[in-house]
């Protein structure tokens, strides 16, 4: 089993959604060796990251330590910084911002020979854009922990039109 060898003491992993008080929880791919077929295979370790300040989102990349001793029986890392927020990716060799798999400002180049579209539109401008989380609670639901709805609640009832129930 995989979670047996993890003895690093920083790991780099994506925060996924969980439901956990002051804790975040880390999915990291390892590399599990096969000594049979002699080739190495991905295999994914969830662990369990100490975050009092609920810093992480859903699909942040981060770095977590191992603690001495552990917080409790699934609480055995810590967060050391959030080394990239989602969707805001930035090239480790040139430090640039990188949109899938081209630079920023390749965009911005292209769009300045080609010109814009007929409409009118130019696309997304990334420099305009606000910080993710600045709609949360408004239209953006994905920092609360989803559920499966049972019941019909009765108008009026706070859960009535809950976004974060799944029908």
């Amino acid at each position: 089993m995989v979670y047996l060898k993890v003895k690093n003491l920083l790991l780099i992993g994506q925060c996924i959604a969980h439901n956990a008080p002051s804790a975040t929880r880390v999915q990291i791919k390892m590399q599990d060796f096969n000594s049979f077929l002699k080739l190495y295979f991905g295999k994914h370790v969830l662990l369990y990251a100490h975050d009092p300040e609920q810093k992480c989102k859903d699909g942040d990349i981060v770095l977590i330590r191992k603690r001495e001793e552990p917080l409790t029986k699934y609480i055995t890392h810590d967060l050391v910084k959030i080394v990239y927020k989602y969707g805001d990716i930035t090239c480790p060799i040139t430090g640039e911002k990188v949109v899938g798999d081209t630079y920023r400002k390749t965009m911005a180049l292209t769009k300045e020979l080609y010109g814009v579209a007929e409409d009118g539109t130019g696309g997304f401008d990334y420099d305009s854009a606000p910080e993710r989380g600045w709609q949360e609670d408004r239209k953006d639901f994905s920092h609360r922990v989803t559920y499966k709805k049972y019941h019909e609640f009765e108008p009026g009832h706070p859960l009535h039109n809950d976004p974060t129930a799944i029908p």
